[in-house]
């Protein structure tokens, strides 16, 4: 491995050893540089050698399925070789044994067996007598009977010990059948394989000799990455001459890459001038003007500082953010606006020159300051400007209420998606373990799996309709809804489970309903999740009662229990997406917060709308109107 200390220029060893007094430091320093490269070095060989490992796996298993395939292939094509000469041999034969002619028969069948290489071609009658043989000695019958007995079912085609066995039905009217039998060896594969496997191993040895000749092209540029780090270790120290962090340029691009940085860098150091106009430039750029206007106009916060942690410049969203008049801020030092410690050190580490990227840090406000999540962003900006650092401050709260949401949804929905899945298999179970014995326990078990699927396919649906109302999507389909079976489909749905939990469910029905003009599904899916929010929220012994009502002009469904009820605060947000009521009994029941959501949704789709009236611990009336005299939006 080559010495990445020969890469420093002697000069800069001269320097440093000066500046130290003595060759032990500088001698631990190389030893350290030597070890940090053997390991990035030791990095690239594991690399490289599992690279190799992955190609030659791969490149085996290339030549095996190309074997694999090929015997595959000549064996399905001997095959249907085979079957093709039955089904010539058979035309033939049937036509000769109906004319006794034994002689050509027998002909044929010794001819087709020499030349198709067949070593076992044979015509038998039941009971075994071979009529017609390739081989003569194999004729156990010189003369064909008038008729022979019952027909035997041949055999299917099948592959045993590289041999094809095959037999084919003859049929002779008015005499019988006979039975074609033909075994023929399949051909070994092999030597057709090897022109692909031997292209395989000849690319995959080409790609191995590819894979050496980069890693030895990174081995020699790793010389070069262990100079550049010996200089900023020495820049680390203190020590940022030209002379101490040149490199040797036979070190190759890189290295006087480096050093042209250097020199550049040593230039713009004596053009205090030029600089100082920048700069002027830079604060009238800065002034009160257009870029003024559009900094303020922001959503975002921006804060410039400069090296001394100053504040040089801040617009009006970052006053408000931090709770202070925008003409207090210029001049006074950042730490007297911001006291979280962690935006103040990256503050520091940015304007020191100690950072060169971008950093963010996210802080929870107390709620004396308004409460909320701001995100503070920190980066550097160019040097030769008068600021040293940016700070962007972004207020995230709705983000972070959005996510939380979303996790709380997650969570709901994989619960309310577990729960019917596993009441559909005990119930199976248990049809499929007492149905025979008690048909009317599986009836019950057949009646509680139809009820959960419906269930499943309803939570499904919300997450849809979810996903179409976040992306805009979310449309109706009109047609002729008929309520009063609507209505009965929605009585039959909930009855069981109105009566596994000792609730009272009734309908309050008009003679005649009439039919609207709307999407099916969708109102359907609506009258269910408002139905199933009031028998899930109703205690033992309540009562739910649905309510129709209809004139010229609209259509009202009323469903009322005698629930736990809402307060007035949480009337306000529970058609909210993901949003549950604060009441404690409602966080031990579960819901996803989605269906009063979709049941608005779709309701307003169709020019209606649904109300809600409640009061805590006496129950909810909710009421769903649909417009009877205009078409659905």
């Amino acid at each position: 491995m080559p010495d990445i200390s020969k890469g420093v220029h002697p000069s800069a060893r001269a320097a440093v050893g000066k500046r130290c007094g003595n060759m032990a430091p500088t001698f631990i320093q190389t030893a350290l540089s030597r070890r940090l490269l053997d390991r990035d070095e030791s990095a690239i060989a594991s690399a490289g050698i599992a690279l190799a490992a992955i190609l030659l796996a791969a490149m085996g298993a290339a030549a095996w399925w190309t074997g694999r395939t090929q015997r595959q292939a000549m064996q399905q094509h001997r095959v249907e070789q085979v079957q093709s000469i039955a089904g010539l041999l058979a035309d033939s034969a049937e036509a000769m044994l109906g004319a006794d002619d034994l002689s050509p028969l027998r002909r044929l069948v010794a001819d087709a067996a020499r030349a198709h290489q067949l070593n076992r071609c044979r015509i038998e009658l039941p009971g075994g007598r071979v009529i017609a043989d390739a081989d003569p000695r194999g004729i156990t019958l010189q003369k064909l009977p008038p008729q022979w007995g019952p027909p035997v079912s041949p055999a299917p085609a099948s592959v045993k010990e590289a041999t094809i066995r095959l037999q084919h039905p003859l049929l002779v009217p008015g005499r019988g059948q006979a039975i074609l039998e033909i075994h023929a060896f399949v051909a070994d594969s092999a030597s057709y394989a090897w022109e692909a496997q031997a292209g395989i191993g000849a690319a995959g040895a080409m790609a191995l000799a590819g894979v050496l000749l980069v890693y030895r092209r990174m081995r020699r540029r790793l010389a070069t990455v262990g100079a550049i780090r010996e200089a900023l270790q020495a820049a680390a120290r203190g020590d940022t001459t030209p002379a101490a962090l040149a490199l040797d340029p036979s070190l190759g691009e890189e290295a006087r890459a480096w050093n042209a940085l250097l020199a550049e860098q040593d230039r713009l150091r004596h053009q205090a001038t030029a600089d100082q106009a920048r700069q002027a430039l830079a604060g009238r750029r800065c002034g009160r003007g257009d870029l003024d206007v559009a900094f303020d106009a922001m959503a975002q916060g921006l804060v410039l500082v400069d090296d001394k942690l100053n504040i040089r410049y801040a617009n009006g969203a970052a006053a408000a953010f931090l709770h202070t008049s925008r003409d207090q801020m210029p001049g006074a030092p950042v730490s007297r606006f911001i006291a979280q410690e962690e935006v103040l050190e990256l503050v520091r580490n940015v304007a020191s020159g100690a950072v060169r990227n971008r950093s963010s840090v996210e802080i929870e406000c107390p709620a004396e300051a308004g409460g909320g999540v701001l995100r503070f962003t920190v980066r550097p900006v160019r040097r030769d400007d008068y600021a040293a650092g940016m700070i962007l401050i972004e207020d995230i709260t709705q983000q972070r209420v959005a996510e939380q949401s979303h996790r709380s949804f997650v969570a709901h929905a994989t619960h309310e998606l577990r729960t019917p899945l596993t009441n559909i298999r005990l119930y199976a179970e248990t049809a499929m373990e007492d149905g025979d014995k008690n048909p009317q326990a599986r009836h019950s078990a057949l009646n509680v799996i139809n009820q959960e699927a419906r269930r499943l396919e309803r939570i499904v649906g919300e997450m849809l309709s979810v996903s179409e109302i976040e992306a805009g999507s979310l449309t109706i389909r009109p047609d002729d809804v008929r309520l009063d079976a609507l209505l009965e489909e929605l009585k039959a749905d909930y009855q069981a489970q109105s009566a596994d939990r000792g609730l009272t469910m009734e309908f309050d029905l008009p003679p005649k309903l009439p039919v609207i003009r709307g999407d099916r599904d969708k109102i359907a899916l609506a009258l269910h999740n408002l139905l199933g929010n009031a028998l899930k929220y109703t205690p033992r012994g309540g009562t739910v009662r649905v309510s129709v009502r209809a004139d010229e002009r609209q259509l009202a469904v009323t469903i009322a229990d005698s629930g736990i009820g809402i307060s007035e605060e949480d009337q306000e947000h529970i058609f909210e997406k993901f949003y549950r009521a604060k009441d404690a009994r409602v966080s031990r029941i579960t819901g996803s917060g989605l269906g009063l959501t979709l049941a608005r949704e779709v309701v307003r789709l169709h020019g209606g709308d649904i109300t809600v009236q409640s009061e805590l611990n006496k129950g909810s009336r909710f009421t769903l109107t649909l417009p009877l005299t205009t078409e659905a939006a």
